[in-house]
C-alpha cells in the first residue's frame, strides 16, 4: 500500500521554513497509522542547540479548544447552559444589560462584543491595531508580572465595545475566555486548570500537556524569539514568562504529538459527545487578531481547500512562539506545527505587515502536511 504521506516533501517543506528565516520549528503529521516527525533549525540561536520534534512548547490559544471542551462537558451535565445569559453565573464582572444579553455561547464563539484587554494591560500596545504606533517595551516590563484575571476582565469589559452581543462578524477577544474560565470555576468548585486537566487533558491521555506553575517551561523546549514587527532586532527570547497575562485561555504547554492525539480524539467524539462536537463546529464569521474574517465555532475553526476535506483545529501565539494544529474531519490526517519566532513581518511605509518568505514557506508546509 502506498504511503499516503510524502516524507521527502515534508522534510523539504520544514527545512524551507527554516531557510526562509525561522530559527527553529518542529512538526508531526499523521495519516492513519503513518507518522512523520520533522524538525529544522535551532532551539537556541546562541548555542546552536537543535530543535527536536519531541520538545514541549507554549501553544497559546490552542488552549481555547481545551477550555471550550471543558465548558461543553459541563453543558452536557446541565451545569452550564450555552444560551444562558452570563449574568446568571457572573453578575459582578459584566453588570447590567450586557450581562443579560451576552450568553455563554457568545463568549465561546467571540460574538459577545467585549473588547480585547491586552492593549490595556500592555501600555506600549495601546495603539493596537495601529501597529506602527505600538512598541515592545511592555513585553519586557511584564515578564514576571502576576496579573489578576479579574482586573484583566475589567479592562476588557470597560473598554469600548467592539460589537453588539450576538452580532456578526464577532471580534476575537481573550476577555471572552477569561470570563469562561470564571464560569467554569464557579460551576465546578475548583480551578479551571484542575478542571481542564482532569476532564480534558487526562481524559485524552496526554502525557506532556499541562498548565505552567511558574514562568518556565519544564522539560526539553526551545527558546522563543519575538521580533514585534521588526522593532526588536535581533529578536529577543521570551521563553521564560509569567503566563497569567492569558491564564487558562492561552497558557497550555504541549507537544505536537499530544496536540494531534487530542484533536483526533475530539473529532471522534471521545472528549465531548457527538452532539456537543456538532455545536463546536457551528461557525460564525469572526474578525481574527490579524484583522481577517475567519469562520469560528466553539473553540474550533475550519480550514478548507477546493476538492479537499475540511480540517478543524486552532492556532495560537505567545510572545515569541506559535503553533497550529489541524485535523481532518474524519480524524485520519492530522498536523501539528510549532515555531519559535513570532511577528517576523516588518512594517511598510503605511504601517502594514510586509510579506516575508516565512509566510509562503509555512503555507507550503501546511499544504503538504494537510493535503500532500
Amino acid at each position: 500500500m502506498k504511503n499516503p504521506l510524502d516524507f521527502a516533501a515534508l522534510d523539504a517543506a520544514v527545512e524551507n521554513v527554516h531557510r526562509a528565516g525561522m530559527p527553529g520549528l518542529f512538526a508531526e503529521v499523521r495519516d492513519g497509522d503513518q507518522v512523520w516527525h520533522g524538525a529544522a533549525g535551532v532551539a537556541d540561536v546562541d548555542t546552536g542547540r537543535p530543535v527536536t520534534a519531541d520538545m514541549r512548547h507554549r501553544v497559546g490559544s490552542i488552549t481555547k479548544t481545551f477550555t471550550a471542551a471543558a465548558v461543553l462537558q459541563q453543558a452536557e451535565s446541565g451545569r452550564i447552559g450555552l444560551d444562558t445569559p452570563i449574568g446568571r453565573y457572573l453578575p459582578e464582572p459584566v453588570p447590567g444589560g450586557r450581562g443579560d444579553a451576552i450568553t455563554v455561547r457568545m463568549l465561546i464563539n467571540h460574538t459577545s462584543g467585549l473588547a480585547e484587554y491586552l492593549p490595556y494591560a500592555y501600555p506600549s500596545l495601546k495603539a493596537y491595531p495601529v501597529l506602527a504606533d505600538t512598541g515592545p517595551q511592555s513585553l519586557d516590563d511584564h515578564r514576571l508580572t502576576r496579573f489578576d484575571p479579574a482586573e484583566l476582565i475589567e479592562m476588557g469589559v470597560t473598554a469600548p465595545p467592539v460589537g453588539t452581543p450576538g452580532g456578526t462578524p464577532g471580534v476575537y477577544s481573550n476577555t471572552n475566555y477569561l470570563l469562561l474560565v470564571q464560569i467554569l470555576e464557579q460551576v465546578t468548585g475548583t480551578t479551571a486548570e484542575r478542571s481542564i486537566t482532569r476532564n480534558v487533558i487526562e481524559r485524552a491521555g496526554l502525557r506532556d500537556t499541562g498548565f505552567p506553575t511558574g514562568p518556565y517551561v519544564d522539560g526539553p523546549h526551545s527558546r522563543l524569539y519575538e521580533a514585534w514587527f521588526g522593532m526588536i532586532d535581533p529578536p529577543r527570547d521570551y521563553s521564560a514568562y509569567d503566563m497569567s497575562w492569558v491564564g487558562p485561555s492561552a497558557s497550555l504547554i504541549s507537544t505536537v504529538s499530544d496536540l494531534n492525539r487530542f484533536y483526533g480524539l475530539l473529532l471522534a467524539g471521545e472528549i465531548v459527545s457527538p452532539s456537543s462536537l456538532a455545536q463546536m463546529q457551528r461557525t460564525v464569521p469572526v474578525v481574527s487578531q490579524e484583522g481577517k474574517i475567519i469562520d469560528y465555532g466553539l473553540g474550533l475553526h475550519p480550514t478548507r481547500a477546493p476538492g479537499q476535506g475540511t480540517f478543524w483545529g486552532h492556532g495560537g501565539t505567545v510572545w515569541g512562539g506559535g503553533a497550529l494544529a489541524m485535523t481532518r474531519a474524519d480524524g485520519r490526517r492530522r498536523m501539528a506545527v510549532a515555531v519559535n519566532l513570532q511577528r517576523w513581518n516588518g512594517l511598510d511605509c503605511a504601517g502594514r505587515p510586509q510579506p516575508h518568505p516565512i509566510d509562503d514557506a509555512l503555507a507550503t508546509l501546511y499544504r503538504v502536511a494537510m493535503y500532500g
